[in-house]
């Protein structure tokens, strides 16, 4: 099997396009799509924490995955130059990640 030649790429931002920092990323799968929602979140008491989502993105299935081996090269990478990222332990890797 012989894979195509790459297209040559123009990139270009939208009129409303804008940059934002997340620190919550929320997900929703159905057969269809992967529903992404991004926030901040903030601690508000040693118990309570508030996320205020800011935008919504979907991706098709091969989109998600795609973006699962870019993050992953890219996460790998980072550690390689920077160290280990070390998460929360009370994070269950089954759960929500916020």
């Amino acid at each position: 099997m012989t894979i195509p030649a790459q297209p040559n790429v123009k990139l270009t931002n939208s009129s409303d396009y804008r940059e934002n920092y997340a620190n919550s990323v929320q997900m929703r799968v159905n057969i269809w799509d992967f529903f992404l929602v991004f926030g901040t979140l903030q601690a508000q008491t040693e118990t309570q924490v508030e996320i205020k989502n800011f935008q919504g993105v979907y991706l098709s299935p091969q989109q998600a995955k795609a973006l699962l081996g870019l993050l992953q090269q890219n996460v790998t990478s980072y550690e390689a130059a920077f160290g280990e990222i070390k998460l929360d332990p009370r994070m269950n890797p089954h759960g929500p990640v916020h």
